[in-house]
């Protein structure tokens, strides 16, 4: 028999030793030797691993908070991802890997706006009612009433881990973030995941394409606007003005016919392909509005760029939003594991969508 603590990873490292490493990830790998380059992973691999005890402790308590107020919420947890620590770090110059707010993060998806803020209140409550003896509270980020201008839209709420227990106190200091948001809220950020993968861009850490940003930012505006939430800093505050340049930045991008051909792909992929595929090749003809797939394993990359060159080519005759593009299998699967309901969460979305701009079918 072992204590529940014992079947986590516990810090190894002092936190001058975790801020070195992410420092060194952020070198070139020609910089440092495989070797060192093992040894800055394996501490950075251990400080990440160390959030899961707290983390276990503030989802469950996410969990039965939730589900008291909304009994459909849904709840769910991650460890960040080595690439996303790095971009992050990347993004932030002078950021320390310590100072990372989100290395574990939990996150619950209530039906409504009022059920998000009936849940912050229910934390600030338990907070203030015992502030010494409960996890520290850091801060909050409410992006609901003050969105974010790409559209972002939840409530972060950052803590400290804190526990008495002998067995526990090796946890305290870490950093756990709790985001709270609507469905609406969630279905916004899956379909900017989605398009983030089918079409190689960065919507989700400020880049992309500005034409993309600018639908995503309507979009959130035109949610925002049904839950009777601030619109988006930068977009029409008046209805008419909002509907009318999302109809046409919908129209532009194609938004239905490619968000619904991606939705269409995801549930394609696990079933008529290898599972040990490291790519998948996707062709989306509006033509006939078929979606092709096919898996390729790491030895068979060369010949999928040359399929995916030879398919782009055949692409580029057919009705405008046809288009192909060459997915890691890594993508499908962090998309699938981070939106659990993907296929409603997307198709939400695109009703959501259908409201905004009045589309008939």
């Amino acid at each position: 028999m072992y204590s529940l603590a014992m079947a986590f990873s516990v810090p190894q490292h002092s936190r001058e030793e975790v801020n070195r490493a992410g420092s060194c990830l952020l070198v070139g790998q020609g910089s440092i030797s495989a070797l060192q380059r093992d040894e800055v992973l394996d501490i950075i691999n251990n400080w990440r691993a160390s959030h899961g005890f707290p983390l276990q402790s503030f989802k469950m308590a996410l969990l039965s908070r939730a589900k008291r107020i909304d009994g459909k919420a849904l709840v769910a947890q991650r460890l960040k991802r080595l690439p996303s620590i790095e971009a992050k770090l990347r993004r932030f110059p002078g950021m320390k890997l310590t100072q990372v707010q989100d290395i574990g993060g939990c996150r619950a998806v209530l039906r409504t706006v009022r059920h998000v803020e009936r849940l912050v209140k229910t934390y600030k409550k338990g907070t203030s009612k015992n502030p010494t003896k409960r996890h520290e509270f850091v801060k909050e980020k409410d992006y609901i009433i003050e969105p974010k201008n790409d559209g972002y839209r939840s409530v972060h709420l950052i803590y400290r881990y804190r526990s008495a227990s002998t067995k526990h106190r090796v946890y305290n200091g870490l950093k756990i973030e709790v985001q709270l948001r609507s469905r609406l809220q969630h279905a916004w950020a899956t379909a900017v995941e989605t398009v983030d993968v089918f079409t190689r861009q960065a919507l989700k850490s400020g880049g992309g394409q500005e034409q993309w940003r600018r639908f995503f930012a309507l979009m959130s505006s035109a949610i925002a606007f049904r839950e009777r939430r601030p619109p988006v800093p930068g977009t029409p505050q008046h209805w008419p003005q909002l509907v009318k340049e999302l109809r046409a930045a919908a129209k532009s991008l194609r938004v239905w016919t490619r968000l619904t051909g991606f939705r269409y792909a995801v549930t394609l992929l696990p079933s008529k392909n290898s599972k040990d595929a490291a790519a998948f090749l996707v062709g989306f003809n509006t033509a006939n509005f078929m979606v092709s797939t096919q898996g390729y394993k790491k030895e068979q990359l060369p010949e999928a760029n040359r399929a995916y060159l030879a398919l782009e080519k055949e692409l580029a005759s057919k009705p405008p939003g046809s288009q192909a593009v060459l997915i890691s299998a890594n993508s499908i699967q962090v998309l699938r594991s981070a939106y659990r309901n993907f296929y409603i969460d997307t198709g939400e979305f695109l009703d959501a969508l259908k409201v905004a701009i009045g589309r008939r079918e």
